[in-house]
């Protein structure tokens, strides 16, 4: 006796929605009044006058932001199951029901997000070739994400596209947000109203870490410190968190930056640029020693933009400024939903299933039902 495994391909099938009307035979014989007619009513398309039906739409957001398979290469795949198209076409799909039916969830995860008190932010730069501002499509454009904490319940990623990496479009995005947001040491994260600016402690020891000598790695072992001691405090709540860190953290930190302040790190050598980068950030870096709700570094948003580095290897750039919004779009539903434990493919069956069947425009509470955090979309899309 002996097992294999045997790989059954996929196929396509056309369905057909037909609206029957019918008569009544009583009525039509009454010439003193109109025949009453009852019509069927079938299920509304995802894209009108389109032959892409929702698992077909599924499977291509499925293929391309989380397979990161770029979609002119999507096109002989489609081939052998017999739909017979191009990337134009599925460019045109992917952004037209980004634009009609995800953006609504994606704006309904932002508002979540925002009611938050503490965020990550990233950004990492991407490419447009048709862009808006006049420049040249070989001049980098950015795309920034922001993260909820664990520790606030419900994780939301979401991906925000922008042809600049300026302070405008932080502030933009945040709007009404107040709290603290994890980051980097990049300059545009800072002197917003209403935010206090966390900084990462991952970067400082990269920084000690580039520093090649002893004194780098006497850097090295403070940060070394600080890090098993978050280990340690990993499954405490946050105020319990908070105290622990007063205890055991705030010595360090101190011992730490006090040996910056008073080393002899001058030039322009990887040492004083260490040197400098902590120095120029100390509120920033003793933020965490304060509120338990956040972490010492900002590796949650770096690891959540790395599907982005991921599909931009593959997909080159964007062509639009909408299909740069539209992968964003994409991109923040299927890793929020990757972090909530759905399947990004039924869950996009669902969404594009239902959605064009309900009056969610009159009705926007609708879309709670449809969040990834939600009963409805646990109970069915787990998985």
């Amino acid at each position: 006796m002996r097992e294999e495994a045997k790989f059954i391909p996929a196929k396509m099938i056309r369905i057909q929605h037909v609206e029957h009307a019918y008569e009544c035979k009583h009525c039509k014989k009454d010439f003193s009044q109109k025949a009453q007619m009852k019509r069927g009513k079938a299920s509304q398309p995802v894209i009108l006058r389109s032959i892409a039906g929702p698992t077909v739409i599924a499977k291509l957001n499925y293929d391309k932001f989380i397979q990161y398979l770029p979609l002119y290469r999507q096109v002989k795949e489609w081939d052998r199951y017999g739909l017979l198209t191009n990337d134009k076409n599925l460019s045109n799909w992917v952004i037209r029901v980004a634009e009609d039916w995800l953006l609504p969830i994606y704006q309904e995860m932002k508002q979540v997000l925002l009611s938050k008190s503490v965020l990550h932010a990233d950004e990492t730069y991407a490419q447009i070739l048709n862009r808006s501002d006049g420049k040249s499509g070989q001049s980098n454009t950015y795309n920034w994400i922001f993260r909820s904490v664990a520790s606030q319940g419900t994780i939301i990623v979401l991906f925000h596209s922008a042809l600049s990496r300026s302070r405008a479009v932080l502030e933009g995005f945040t709007g009404g947000f107040k709290g603290t947001v994890i980051c980097d040491g990049y300059s545009a994260y800072g002197n917003l109203l209403d935010i206090i600016f966390a900084n990462c402690w991952a970067h400082v020891r990269r920084y000690w870490l580039k520093a090649d000598s002893k004194n780098g790695q006497i850097g090295v072992k403070y940060c070394d410190q600080l890090y098993r001691l978050e280990r340690q405090f990993k499954n405490l709540s946050p105020g319990k968190r908070r105290k622990a860190r007063q205890k055991h953290s705030k010595p360090i930190v101190e011992q730490f930056l006090k040996w910056v302040d008073e080393s002899p790190f001058f030039g322009k050598n990887a040492l004083a640029k260490a040197a400098d980068y902590t120095l120029n950030r100390v509120e920033g870096l003793k933020a965490f020693l304060y509120d338990g709700r956040i972490e010492i570094d900002n590796n949650p948003a770096e690891n959540a933009i790395r599907p982005n580095v991921i599909g931009r290897k593959n997909w080159l750039f964007s062509v639009s400024e909408a299909g740069a919004k539209a992968n964003t779009i994409c991109l923040s539903l299927a890793e929020t939903a990757k972090a909530n434990g759905i399947d990004f493919y039924q869950y996009l069956v669902k969404i594009l299933t239902e959605l064009p069947n309900l009056p969610f425009h009159s009705q926007p509470e609708t879309l709670h039902n449809y969040m990834p955090w939600s009963k409805n979309i646990q109970l069915t899309c787990a998985k």
